[in-house]
């Protein structure tokens, strides 16, 4: 009978430290192993947002679409070959940037610590410490994730698009473990940066195949997008909150709330109760929770379908599988 109870005692043990690892990570992994990692990436990172302000919202935008697809195993980092074309080479990432920064703090990791830090966590740390460079939140990274060996152009295509609608918006969520909130809370993050014309001229032009304008879009805001971006523009950008797209804040949900978002992605967080109840709360009270919202929020995509302890690798250089 004592023998039966201390086993159980050590069943509820091995228990209670499986779900206190969770799935491996945690703050400080590096402590011991390569103590100044963090430094190292911050002091990097703000060496070139410093130089170049635009590059946070790409940053961000990099670590988004990479914890989409195969969750955050910095498998979007990873160069096509002759004979493979990675997740880099699919339509929805040919407009990524910031790759630079990325293999700049690698290497100057690896000066001090080779082998050691991966490319998954550089690029966790470095979406958030740009952010936070700009006057944006500060959320905290446990760190400990491993590379993925695997980046498929075609898994790619699974990533949200900027013309899906609310439904397609909130199950592409909830399909890494996101609610509805998340996506009203991670979608200002539109608060910064540009976007192609091509990502939403249809809502401008020709609409219903009869030249007219999308009817969710503020009709007088029409005109002033129209003249940043004509059909079929293939050059041109535009502002996704205009005087906002180098300074994080909440001024993009007073934008939607006004039916003067870019994307309809944008547009469509106003279709659900949930996410239009926080477009609504946040454009009314000048953004009250949302960095706390942000941070939360950030925290738990950070942590999608990472790869920990013997699983995946440590690349040597980033865009190459070792």
């Amino acid at each position: 009978m004592a023998t039966l109870s201390l086993l159980s005692a050590l069943v509820l043990v091995f228990l209670v430290l499986g779900i206190t690892n969770g799935q491996g990570l945690k703050l400080g992994f590096y402590h011991k192993t390569c103590p100044n990692a963090e430094a190292i990436i911050q002091e990097t990172t703000a060496s070139y947002v410093s130089f170049n302000p635009t590059l946070p919202a790409a940053l961000l935008r990099m670590h988004f679409h990479d914890c989409f697809v195969r969750g955050c195993d910095g498998s979007v980092l990873i160069n096509s070959t002759s004979t493979h074309q990675t997740e880099k080479a699919a339509a929805p990432n040919l407009s990524l940037r910031g790759f630079n920064v990325i293999d700049a703090a690698k290497a100057a990791v690896e000066k001090v610590c080779p082998g050691v830090v991966s490319c998954a966590d550089i690029l966790s740390l470095v979406a958030r410490d740009s952010v936070a460079m700009i006057r944006g939140p500060w959320w905290n990274v446990p760190t400990g994730r491993r590379d993925g060996r695997v980046s498929i152009m075609t898994d790619a295509f699974t990533l949200p698009e900027p013309f899906f609608n609310a439904t397609q918006l909130i199950a592409s969520f909830a399909s890494k473990g996101l609610s509805a909130k998340d996506l009203a809370v991670l979608s200002g993050a539109h608060t910064i940066g540009v976007a192609a014309c091509t990502s939403f001229t249809t809502r401008l032009f020709n609409f219903t195949g009869k030249g007219d304008s999308d009817p969710t879009l503020d009709s007088e805001y029409v005109p002033r997008l129209k003249s940043k971006c004509k059909p079929n523009d293939l050059v041109h950008r535009a502002e996704m909150d205009p005087g906002s797209v180098k300074t994080f804040d909440s001024s993009y949900y007073k934008l939607v709330s006004k039916r003067r978002g870019l994307f309809t992605s944008d547009a469509s967080l106003l279709d659900d109760p949930v996410t239009k109840a926080y477009v609504k709360s946040q454009a009314r009270n000048n953004g009250p929770t949302f960095f706390k919202d942000f941070a939360v929020s950030m925290e738990k995509m950070n942590a999608i379908e990472v790869l920990t302890g013997n699983d995946g690798e440590i690349r040597k250089h980033c865009a190459l599988i070792n």
